[in-house]
């Protein structure tokens, strides 16, 4: 048996696995050395478009009358913004904007929350630092609001985006680029649509025939209607400048792109693309995951168990750590619903139901439908065993999966314990059926992106 530590929030625990199971990870990637240095000159060298001050310099106004609009993720996404960090990007192009003549009172920062929860005033201060949260002004999206403007209609859709980010003289784009289960890669475009759009808009964006798409997932644009669709919008909204992060799998600035919408998000997805595709040459019985610092609640989980997908065998089973220790930490009413109900039916079926003319749009029934196609691949509800210690016992039951409290004792189990017991008893319930099962532990949860290449398959 080997330990090996297994990521759980902000922290981790170790577990014991058998000396058989493959362990897929992504190449080590180092840090940025200097990564204040790195953003500096990023900002100073934009990939495509205008240099920085002339990006600022093309608007007809007096800078003192010049109004910015600065979109940022949300709390799904662990973006480096703080400005106590060496790696904050978000600070030095506020100072770009000030050295540009432009007064923080005329800046807006707008969380791209898309149809997420608004996010609080401690989160913003946690990762802002005091020196944002002090001087500008920080308003979150709401993707209801009756102020929504209307951009253009894309691809037969109705598109409304918020108001304030259309409304400001230069608009600009921060986040994270990682892998994405339904756009390919987060970020770029992706912080326009669906994080500053409409409800209507979004239910495009996520319509059940986009999230049919065999295109519609990680690592993958080429033929991804999202991506399309996202990036039509966010073209039309004008994005004037933007800035990318890369974090390796500690969570650290690993690379930076700046400039124009497309070619800084297309450096970055290369990067990541380069970084994250883990090749693997067979599909397994027992998968072993967690959610990192996405899986906030069970909404955000489903991006580790689609990640599971190319190497899960068909009646295998998948044992997911996730810390969902949000103040929703299954997800808002609608969702809960969703998927209580996705439990009543077989797996694979609900895109079938969300077709239908008598389906009514929900919000939040696109992550539903990607659970359902996780489901459909291991053909089973309880072949996945969900460990959480923030989701309480009967919330848990009451969702697709088997319950990972079922795995240990007393009222307050720890998180290790519950894990350990669930790779042990799945273990062991194979060899009893006298299998040897095969075992894998994807070792950077929804980060790393297994592609299944068997073997004499040439690398993509």
């Amino acid at each position: 048996m080997n330990p090996v530590a297994i990521e759980y929030g902000n922290g981790s625990f170790t577990v014991m696995l058998p000396d058989r199971c493959d362990i897929l990870g992504m190449d080590p990637v180092p840090p940025l050395p200097n990564p204040r240095r790195a953003i500096e000159q990023s900002l100073s060298h934009p990939l495509g478009g205008l240099p920085f001050d002339a990006v600022v310099g093309d608007v007809r106004k007096p800078r003192g009358a010049v109004t910015v609009a600065v979109a940022v993720a949300d709390n799904t996404r662990p973006v480096p913004y703080d400005a106590e960090r060496e790696d904050g990007i978000l600070l030095p192009l506020l100072l770009r904007l000030r050295r540009s003549g432009i007064e923080n009172r005329n800046v807006t920062i707008i969380v791209a929350t898309g149809t997420h929860s608004p996010t609080s005033l401690e989160w913003k201060r946690r990762s802002f630092g005091q020196a944002i949260v002090g001087s500008y002004r920080i308003v979150d999206h709401d993707c209801a609001a009756p102020d929504l403007r209307f951009l253009d209609v894309v691809d037969g859709a109705p598109v409304k985006i918020n108001r304030e980010f259309l409304a400001a003289d230069l608009r600009m784009v921060t986040g994270l680029v990682e892998p994405h289960f339904m756009a390919g890669f987060s970020g770029g475009r992706k912080t326009v649509c669906p994080g500053l759009a409409g409800l209507e808009t979004t239910l495009r964006f996520h319509g059940p025939d986009y999230m049919d798409s065999p295109g519609a997932t990680n690592l993958s644009t080429g033929q991804n209607p999202c991506h399309a669709f996202a990036l039509a919008v966010a073209k039309k909204a004008g994005v004037h400048f933007s800035v990318n992060a890369v974090l390796n799998s500690e969570m650290r600035l690993s690379s930076v792109y700046s400039g124009d919408l497309e070619s800084a998000h297309a450096a970055a997805m290369e990067t990541v693309k380069r970084a994250a595709a883990i090749p693997a040459r067979r599909e397994y019985d027992i998968v072993l995951t967690h959610g990192g610092r996405v899986a906030v609640n069970h909404y955000q989980s489903a991006k580790a168990v689609f990640a599971a997908i190319p190497v899960v065998r068909r009646g295998g089973t998948v044992i997911l750590a996730a810390w969902s220790g949000e103040s929703e930490p299954v997800g808002k009413k609608e969702y809960r619903e969703l998927m209580a109900s996705l439990r009543e039916g077989v797996p694979g079926a609900f895109s079938a139901r969300l077709k239908s003319d008598t389906w009514r749009f929900v919000p939040d029934q696109w992550q539903t439908q990607k659970w359902d196609q996780f489901f459909r691949k291991i053909g089973s509800f309880d072949r996945l065993i969900y460990c959480t210690t923030n989701i309480g016992r009967g919330e848990l039951e009451a969702l697709p999966g088997r319950n990972g409290y079922e795995f240990a004792g007393g009222q307050s189990p720890s998180i290790r314990e519950m894990v350990q017991n669930a790779l042990d008893r799945t273990l062991r319930e194979a060899a009893d059926k006298g299998a040897a099962p095969t075992m894998a532990y994807l070792k950077d949860g929804p980060y790393g992106i297994p592609l299944l290449r068997p073997e004499g398959d040439p690398p993509a």
